[in-house]
């Protein structure tokens, strides 16, 4: 950073003189003002803003109006913003990254003939909302887990995991998912897909099947381990478990169908049970956002029912972070012993410090705390999407948002490719739901869009979803 421009930056706009005037609405005229500003230089590069809600009360505005005018011009390159350092005055170079007048990005229009470079809003499915990544209570647990750790912590890890964390799990995930684990049963890996590549073809071997809709990567990760994977139907109760016929395993998402939402039914909980129990087969459990519930009473994980017939699979990645790269299996007795000699003899992937740390992070109740921060926080969010297309897109019907970090929106026939395409234009990263059917798959694929909340910061969530009405073939 520039010298001039650090010094700039510790110039506070406190007061902002600002000519609202012109065509269009309130926050037209905002973002028109202090694009006038910046270009004319009574706002320098590095300059910051005053926040958004004391600007509104300035100007007797609605704090979302000058939330989203600001989230506008961060998106189009006027202004900057960072955690701790709030909203400024970008630096004088465009998005193009050359030396072209500040007025360059303005006079492209909306509808340019190019779209913007890179998404200016994600609103992909899958991950949770880093911002909110509990520091302080996670530092925390890191300094007792270490000084608490003993010598012997730091030398080659147990490929089962550590002690305390299988033993923290155990409690966890008994009280809260109604699993029948005991420490011995549980493997601590770095994550779902680092479970498969365990599993497969070590210990399991194909056929598989599995749900007609579901991660692209995990169906080539299992095709890269020789595995053929059979899709099952899926209707308004989940997988078509009575399709099941020679395969040896089937993999499922019982708790909240990836990605159409909604639980396994429970005749079709007991059904699959059932069929494993007669065919000596087994059931993969992803359970990858069990702590989300919104609606709905919280379902139980399928191991309950049969631990020897059920592997329970799940991760942090949904409700810590992805970044922390830590997992677990709990499994039939019978499968530990195989397990872990496909792991090795050291563990080689999980942290054993991020193993204690997670440890204490349950077992001091901050886990818990945070989960229920989140979902607050992520029912809020659902409930704004909701709520902003039943006012502006009525005839979109909006799916499987009882649980999760995203929903799913029913789009008219032959129309997901061109809302896609839209979405595109209006700088939105968003997936259409064909992204996530099997390519053998023979039910009827419905249009839609899968389109996450939790990623966008809270300044840039109106104008997500904004863009997002706007991509929307009409009603």
């Amino acid at each position: 950073m520039p010298e001039s421009w650090v010094n700039s930056a510790e110039r506070i706009g406190a007061d902002l003189y600002l000519e609202l005037s012109g065509p269009g609405g309130r926050r037209a005229a905002l973002i028109r003002a202090l694009r006038d500003a910046v270009r004319g230089g009574r706002l320098a590069p590095g300059t910051r803003l005053p926040p958004y809600r004391s600007l509104a009360a300035d100007l007797g505005m609605a704090r979302n109006t000058v939330a989203d005018a600001y989230a506008e011009l961060v998106a189009e390159g006027w202004l900057t913003a960072r955690q701790g350092s709030g909203t400024r005055v970008a630096a004088p170079l465009n998005q193009w990254g050359n030396s072209a007048p500040r007025g360059a990005a303005a006079r492209v229009p909306k509808k340019s003939l190019a779209p913007a470079r890179g998404p200016r809003h994600d609103l992909r499915q899958g991950t949770p909302d880093a911002s909110s990544f509990p520091r302080s209570a996670w530092l925390a647990s890191y300094r007792r887990a270490l000084q608490q750790a003993p010598v012997e912590a730091f030398g080659p890890g147990d490929p089962a995991g550590r002690r305390e964390l299988r033993e923290a799990l155990a409690e966890y995930l008994t009280r809260t998912r109604g699993l029948r684990a005991e420490p011995g049963r549980i493997v601590i890996c770095s994550g779902f897909a680092h479970a498969l590549r365990l599993l497969f073809p070590r210990v399991l071997r194909g056929p598989l099947a599995v749900e007609s809709y579901g991660l692209g990567f995990h169906r080539e990760l299992l095709a890269a381990a020789s595995v053929r994977t059979v899709p099952l139907a899926l209707d308004e109760d989940g997988a078509q478990v009575g399709e099941l016929d020679r395969e040896r395993a089937v993999l499922l998402t019982p708790a909240h169908q990836f990605p159409t939402g909604g639980p396994l039914h429970p005749a079709r909980r007991a059904a699959v049970v059932d069929w494993a129990r007669a065919r000596g087969g087994l059931v993969l459990e992803d359970d990858y956002d069990g702590e989300f519930r919104y609606d709905r009473r919280p379902v139980g994980a399928l191991q309950g029912l049969d631990p020897e017939r059920v592997v329970h699979i799940g991760s942090v990645s949904k409700s810590l972070s992805p970044a922390l790269r830590l997992g677990w299996m709990v499994l039939p007795q019978r499968y530990v012993d195989a397990v872990l000699a496909a792991k090795g003899e050291r563990e080689a992937w999980a942290s054993t410090l991020d193993q204690l740390t997670l440890a204490d992070f349950l077992a001091s109740g901050s886990y818990d705390r945070h989960v229920r921060r989140m979902r607050q926080r992520y029912r809020t969010r659902r409930d704004r999407l909701v709520a902003v297309l039943a006012e502006r897109a009525p005839h979109i019907e909006v799916t499987g948002i009882a649980a999760g970090l995203h929903a799913v929106l029913r789009l008219p026939p032959g129309t997901e490719r061109s809302a896609v395409k839209a979405a595109t234009w209006q700088g939105l990263a968003l997936d259409g739901l064909a992204e996530f059917r099997h390519p053998q798959a023979t039910m009827s694929a419905p249009d839609g869009l899968v389109v996450g909340y939790a990623t966008p910061s809270e300044h840039a969530y109106g104008a997500a979803l904004e863009a997002l009405c706007e991509a929307l073939p009409p009603g």
